[in-house]
């Protein structure tokens, strides 16, 4: 049976510590999108993966996951929010556990899959219930606001956790951390979250499910061959085949009475501008963070816990923007509070543009362009779903979901890739074919060389990857400014009082306000 809940009846005590067992997993899922990246030099070293492997192995997860949040959401409206919850708890705690003990990276990749079907189940579950528990808009405010902040927190203190775990235990003891959270998450759900069926929720569409994973995974394939092997037939065909899926998927929901994703969305200037906002931030972000930690530890020497130590201050003040953002953006527009801090993020990339060696110049872009992205972090998820109408907050709401995980798995992909391909075309032709595929290949090789050689193709790997870091945060820099253009020309009309509410957003994109939230509807559907 669906919980049922008197609109403006404020919480209890009951429903502030089910949030605190909703916030948990949601800090975890997006912890384990940036756990592995102190851990990548120990694995390449573990499981001897390829350069395309090592790769699947980072972003696999965020794309699994960010192809069935529309998809779970939908199935959680027609089997109840909480129970699509434990089923994810139970899929990524078992594939946790997995992947932990992997032997080869075929195992790896196939686990870190799994434990991205399990984070979408449980990702849409936690906003919808959030929502559902909430029904005073003051309190909705505060709980959705802390359930962003969570985001920010996993992502914060993946690198750091990762570290801690990694100076004394195996790479996969970093893994491990999600066991316990989904069980206190098995035991303690059913005693303080509520189940909730949204009422007259449209069935799931399976072939929608299916052409949105075809429309995804050929298209990020065809990215990774190409800057493997460069512009072949298999990456041409393989991305032009998820570009057809593309427009086959869009078409389908077009014409569905209930469409897994409606499409239509997309036509609101808010809703539109505040999504590519996101999306742009988190590809540049993503990869940058990815080739950021590497260098730290294969380049700079840095152990794993030095490193999360390095990261740690940046850390901190993504956590502090993001709650003082949305206090900023009720006094001054949001599309300004998101493009300032784009600005720091493109000064951020361009310091790393001119990374040659040592820590200081790498700390000091890091350090500018990781806050950078907090106002926008922040301050999107209002801005999607205030855009939307109030019988579609729940789909803007997977949809921002999707863009967060999406972004950063795109950002390894493209930019994880372009790195990459820049090390192999700087690297001699005369190297071992591992040393010219990826630097811990070459590490590993020059422990096989005399003194002299090993020195010489140590320096020769580490110089070609600064030059990958470099060209890689290049284009993060690009893709920055783009997103600031994008804030300040089409999220400039949206209030100051927009960014908190429904209101504003409408105003901006020539829709009528919402006075408020139909019972029965869902956030994070």
């Amino acid at each position: 049976m669906s919980a049922t809940t008197v609109p403006g009846t404020r919480a209890g005590t009951r429903e502030w510590l089910g949030l605190a067992v909703l916030l948990l997993p949601t800090v975890l899922l997006f912890l384990a999108m940036t756990v592995l990246f102190l851990a990548t030099p120990q694995i390449a070293a573990d499981l001897g993966p390829s350069s395309g492997q090592l790769l699947w192995i980072n972003d696999v997860y965020g794309l699994v996951m960010a192809g069935l949040l529309v998809a779970m959401g939908t199935v959680g409206d027609r089997v109840g929010r909480r129970r699509v919850l434990m089923f994810g708890a139970v899929a990524f705690g078992a594939a946790s556990v997995a992947a932990a003990f992997a032997p080869d990276a075929g195992w790896l990749i196939a686990t870190r899959a799994v434990m991205g079907v399990g984070a979408a189940a449980v990702m849409p579950s936690t906003l919808s219930l959030i929502s559902n528990m909430f029904q005073n808009d003051r309190q909705r405010a505060t709980a959705i606001g802390l359930w962003a902040a969570s985001v920010s927190v996993g992502v914060a203190i993946g690198p750091l956790v990762g570290g801690l775990l990694l100076e004394s235990f195996w790479w996969g003891a970093a893994l491990l951390i999600g066991v316990p959270v989904m069980a206190l998450v098995l035991v303690a759900a059913p005693l303080l979250v509520p189940e909730y069926k949204a009422p007259a929720a449209g069935s799931l569409d399976v072939p929608s499910v299916l052409l949105s994973m075809a429309s995804l995974l050929p298209i990020v394939y065809g990215i990774k061959e190409f800057a493997k092997h460069g512009l072949n037939a298999t990456a041409i065909v393989t991305a032009l085949v998820g570009l057809v899926f593309s427009v086959v998927f869009v078409r389908r929901q077009l014409r569905l009475a209930t469409p897994l994703l409606d499409v239509r969305l997309f036509a609101d200037r808010t809703f539109s501008g505040a999504l590519g906002v996101f999306l742009f931030s988190a590809i540049a972000l993503g990869g940058v963070y990815l080739l950021f930690t590497q260098y730290l530890q294969l380049v700079a020497g840095q152990s794993p816990l030095e490193s999360g130590l390095w990261i740690l201050p940046a850390a901190l003040a993504l956590i502090a923007v993001s709650m003082i953002s949305p206090k900023v953006a009720q006094r001054v527009r949001p599309a300004y509070v998101v493009a300032v801090g784009a600005v720091f993020s493109v000064a951020g990339y361009l310091v790393l543009t001119q990374v040659d060696a040592g820590l200081p110049l790498l700390i000091t872009g890091f350090y500018l362009l990781y806050p950078g992205i907090a106002p926008t972090m922040a301050l999107t998820t209002n801005l999607v779903i205030g855009a939307a109408p109030p019988e579609k907050a729940g789909a803007a709401s997977a949809v921002n979901t999707t863009a967060s995980d999406l972004g950063v798995s795109l950002g390894i992909a493209i930019l994880g890739s372009l790195g990459a391909a820049i090390y192999r075309a700087q690297m001699p032709d005369d190297v071992p074919g591992t040393a010219a595929d990826t630097l811990p290949g070459a590490l590993a090789a020059a422990e096989t060389l005399p003194d002299a050689q090993a020195a010489t193709l140590v320096d020769q790997a580490r110089d070609a990857f600064t030059d990958g870091l470099n060209v890689a945060a290049g284009g993060a820099a690009a893709l920055a400014v783009l997103a600031a253009v994008l804030a300040f020309t089409l999220l400039r009309r949206v209030p100051a009082a927009g960014a908190a509410g429904a209101a504003g957003a409408a105003e901006a994109s020539g829709a009528p306000a919402a006075t408020g939230r139909e019972e029965g509807e869902l956030v994070g559907a």
